[in-house]
């Protein structure tokens, strides 16, 4: 039986030529990290993350407030617990809670996974029709979720959906790279993010991945 919301999403963050020319000429330190790291494949595109949109959440719960390599690490204990395999809602319910924190998992996010899970499989979340919807209903759909926030819906659209412009303001990863890259002294807040960010319209998602991308080689 396929997963809910099985298909892998092929089209294109942004029009990769258009995207980066206005991204290069939009701001010049920003433009100066696409420079440097040049198109992004599909793979780094995708950071690691599962093509099918119910293993996609799946691993933005796993990643919440975590570093990315630290979220890797949880997600491949998860997966191994099912073989290699992303699993089924079925399964995660049918998974005993301490088994899940065995993992690596907290209390809260594996009492979400099992939200997750009887969300899909009571029919309350339908991960087949999300790619229908506008941004905003997107979001909506996924925070009434338990355990589901902005954070996750933005790595959903993201990652999954392959949204253009979507700018995850409470990332720390995101923040960290501006921090650095526009030398600033602290973490800039939403607001200040949003500002700087501004320029970068309507590519604001593969803005957000070049400056993930910025911090791979970044020492610690």
């Amino acid at each position: 039986m396929p997963r809910p919301g099985a298909g892998p999403r092929t089209t294109p963050v942004a029009s990769t030529d258009a995207a980066m020319k206005h991204l290069l000429s939009a701001d010049p330190l920003l433009g100066a990290l696409v420079e440097a790291q040049g198109p992004l494949t599909d793979e780094q595109r995708r950071r690691g993350r599962p093509a099918e949109a119910y293993g996609a959440l799946l691993r933005s719960i796993v990643g919440q407030q975590l570093s990315t390599k630290a979220a890797r690490t949880i997600f491949e204990r998860l997966i191994g617990l099912y073989g290699g395999q992303t699993p089924a809602p079925e399964q995660i319910v049918a998974t005993d809670a301490e088994e899940l924190r065995g993992v690596g998992l907290s209390r809260a996010k594996a009492a979400y996974l099992r939200s997750l899970a009887e969300h899909v499989i009571d029919g309350e979340l339908k991960l087949d029709r999300l790619d229908e919807l506008g941004d905003e209903e997107v979001i909506a759909q996924l925070t009434a979720v338990k355990g589901l926030g902005p954070w996750t819906a933005h790595m959903f659209l993201i990652f999954h959906l392959r949204r253009p412009d979507v700018l995850p303001v409470g990332d720390l990863g995101v923040r960290r790279a501006v921090q650095l890259a526009y030398g600033m002294e602290d973490l800039p807040p939403a607001a200040e993010l949003e500002r700087i960010a501004e320029p970068w319209r309507p590519y604001r998602s593969l803005a957000s991945l070049y400056l993930w991308r910025s911090l791979d080689n970044e020492p610690g």
